[in-house]
């Protein structure tokens, strides 16, 4: 289940305060993509991928850095330089993102990992990595989410909505209603996609059994 918005407010105003005390180049990057709520390092994923041509999962310098300013990170040249650095062992130029990001994630304890990847096994049907749409939909409950519980939104607005955490930033202008059709039907979360969203959601939730219980409710675990 999304991350609430009360949720998501919170995180984002603490990781704005903690930001400014902060001297790590990692956690300060860590720190800016939960500023944008639950979905903030999961939206840098996707963007290293679009980036990602060649589909080889690495990127050099010059696309690392690149990928930094698409997504509107502020970072100053020579800590995305120290970054690269830690994360470039072998030194061959080059870096594996989903290292990168699974290094990025706010820590989360065994038991929420355990859950995530509960979920993720039922949801993964034919069992090869990826969640599609229509493996979502009819297990996903959106009755748990406070904004159908209070009538402001219907059960496919909160469906709609789950599902838009998980598309690209560039598919969702609203203005070209093929594409968002396409989009809408073509869905393919990853495992590393998925688990990138709940390290979000899980960062905006301080009580394991909260999260575990969330988690439990919205995919009928």
């Amino acid at each position: 289940m999304a991350g609430t918005a009360r949720h998501d407010r919170e995180m984002s105003v603490n990781a704005k305060k903690q930001l400014s005390q902060c001297s790590d180049p990692i956690e300060k990057l860590r720190l800016q993509c939960l500023a944008r709520g639950s979905s903030g390092i999961k939206g840098l994923g996707r963007t290293f991928k679009i980036m990602d041509d060649d589909n080889n999962r690495s990127l050099d310098f010059k696309e690392f850095l690149k990928g930094l300013n698409d997504y509107g990170v502020m970072i100053e040249k020579e800590d995305a330089m120290e970054l690269f650095r830690k994360f470039d062992r072998d030194g061959s130029g080059m870096i594996d993102f989903d290292e990168f990001l699974i290094t990025l994630r706010p820590p989360m304890s065994n038991t929420r990992k355990e859950v995530i990847m509960q979920a993720f096994r039922k949801l993964d049907k034919t069992g090869d990595g990826v969640i599609t749409i229509e493996d979502l939909r009819g297990v996903y409950n959106a009755k748990y989410h406070p904004k159908y519980q209070n009538g402001e939104w219907t059960e496919d607005q909160v469906f709609r909505t789950f599902l838009d955490s998980f598309d690209s930033p560039y598919d969702k202008d609203g203005k070209d209603c093929l594409k968002a059709a396409v989009s809408y039907y073509s869905l393919h979360v990853t495992k590393e996609e998925f688990i990138n969203y709940y390290s979000g959601v899980s960062a905006s939730i301080d009580n394991d059994v909260y999260f575990i219980v969330m988690m439990k409710n919205a995919w009928k675990l």
